[in-house]
């Protein structure tokens, strides 16, 4: 597989399907769970917003796994397993689309919206009941149009499992504007939330980390391995005991308009409860 400008293996190709099953199965080889990792958080987060039913904006949402993960009381492995399936490799898309519908479950207690550069996968996470709205945009270019400000206007919170350091603060500056949701990011301990922090702060958003490390996936080769090391060495993080072992870690920011310190206190209780 090719390599990205950071460094990591390359993983685009999984990503413009028109259905999830080659991201679950080429994720599933490199142990990819920070989504479930990242699920008990997102409860708490949903539960503690004084909203009656918040609005939560998936930002590189992909197919919708973050809502998948809530909506279909399910796991990472539930979900690798299904659609690794022999019997569901072997349904057309339609059957698909159907047999994932019938997956979902009123849990209740949030909306959910996806925003991402891949059409195929936002269609997808709509047409299987995951995403309540979709906005297809590249934030990072373009600022939203009317339709798509409509919608982030609606937003309440904001997530995402490892985008920011592709995604930056231009998206998420953008996103703040209207509503200023309160956020919740987990970022790959070789990119710096600073830049995002700083751009937030002249919104009025305080930033606090949780704390902790999360494991986001195994590297997917030894090649790999060597070149987020010497990423890593250059920005000054030390690896020893994390990716030095073989593991892409994150790490977990809260930023919102006032009180992210004390929002992250109670966060960090998530992994027990969760």
């Amino acid at each position: 597989m090719p390599f990205d400008s950071t460094g990591k293996i390359s993983f685009d190709h999984i990503y413009t399907a028109p259905d999830p099953r080659p991201f679950f199965g080429t994720l599933r080889r490199v142990d990819y769970h920070i989504p479930q990792l990242a699920k008990p958080y997102f409860a708490k987060l949903i539960a503690e917003h004084p909203a009656e039913r918040p609005t939560v904006l998936d930002v590189g949402c992909s197919y919708g796994v973050n809502a998948a993960l809530r909506r279909c009381d399910a796991t990472m492995d539930d979900l690798y397993a299904h659609y690794t399936d022999p019997g569901v490799q072997a349904l057309n898309h339609a059957q698909l689309v159907e047999a994932d519908r019938t997956r979902v479950v009123d849990v209740g207690g949030a909306r959910f919206f996806g925003l991402d550069s891949s059409a195929p996968a936002l269609e997808y996470a709509l047409s299987a009941g995951f995403l309540d709205e979709a906005i297809h945009a590249d934030l990072e270019r373009d600022d939203p149009d009317s339709t798509q400000r409509k919608l982030l206007d609606d937003v309440d919170l904001v997530i995402s499992t490892g985008c920011v350091g592709y995604v930056t603060e231009k998206t998420l500056t953008r996103v703040a504007r209207g509503a200023r949701p309160w956020m919740l990011h987990f970022v790959l301990r070789m990119f710096s939330y600073e830049p995002v922090a700083d751009s937030l702060a002249e919104l009025g958003y305080d930033t606090a980390p949780v704390e902790g490390v999360f494991r986001q996936r195994r590297f997917a080769s030894e090649a790999e391995q060597t070149q987020i090391l010497d990423t890593l060495d250059a920005v000054g993080v030390d690896p020893t005991g994390l990716e030095a072992d073989g593991w892409l870690y994150a790490q977990l920011y809260v930023s919102r308009p006032e009180g992210a310190a004390e929002l992250a206190a109670a966060l960090a209780t998530s992994e027990q409860e969760g």
